[in-house]
């Protein structure tokens, strides 16, 4: 019975390693969609999302059944509940992503993105990428030290969203409200992507050294 009840454990750590696994490539799938003006891709992205949301469910639903029939105490509870708060930030995540297929979707086939700020979007997709792999990776090893570099990675994403503002406050800003619209709503949802996957890093912290960490909801 209790080898069962360990099993169970490592599957939900290994079900949050594919949801990190499924919203990486939702966030790689939709940065070219908005780039690219890429309506089917966009639409993958959206059907896609039942798929992350099935493996959210999941979790949740092993992670009820152990609580009430297990009854776990000190490690095994903190592994338990850890999990769903890691869930539901990768969850938020993937609705992020979904988000801004949307917003690919909603502007094609005009891309979304005006070209003076392509560089600066790709870059943030590609720290969103890089930040959510991580973050996989450390759920996947518990690595305490790796999990302290998602802070830095971060930092670089926040300074990418303040640079999304300065242009678009220029004075030579040309491109009207509407676009400016949708370049602050995707520089939030890029914005809070990497929080949710730094909020990941900082209960795989907690999860390990007990060490109270606060987390932006």
């Amino acid at each position: 019975m209790r080898d069962t009840y360990h099993n169970e454990l490592d599957e939900i750590t290994s079900q949050l390693v594919e949801m990190t696994r499924l919203v990486t490539s939702a966030m790689q799938r939709t940065s070219t969609a908005l780039l690219d003006a890429d309506l089917a891709l966009a639409e993958t992205v959206i059907e896609g999302d039942q798929i992350i949301d099935a493996v959210y469910h999941d979790i949740e639903k092993r992670s009820f059944e152990l609580l009430a029939q297990q009854q776990p105490v000190a490690s095994d509870l903190r592994i338990i509940v850890t999990s769903l708060r890691m869930v539901a930030d990768l969850e938020r995540a993937g609705d992020l992503a979904l988000n801004l297929a949307k917003l690919a979707r909603r502007r094609y086939p005009e891309s979304a993105i005006p070209i003076e700020l392509r560089p600066a979007i790709l870059e943030m997709a590609q720290v969103a990428e890089r930040i959510i792999t991580k973050a996989g990776a450390v759920i996947a090893t518990r690595d305490v030290e790796q999990a302290r570099e998602l802070e830095s990675d971060d930092d670089v994403m926040d300074q990418l969203h303040r640079q999304l503002f300065t242009v678009m406050l220029a004075d030579n800003w040309s491109h009207g409200v509407e676009a400016a619209v949708d370049i602050a709503l995707a520089g939030r949802f890029f914005e809070r992507f990497a929080d949710h996957a730094v909020a990941v890093a900082r209960r795989v912290i907690y999860l390990v050294t007990g060490e109270a960490v606060i987390v932006a909801e």
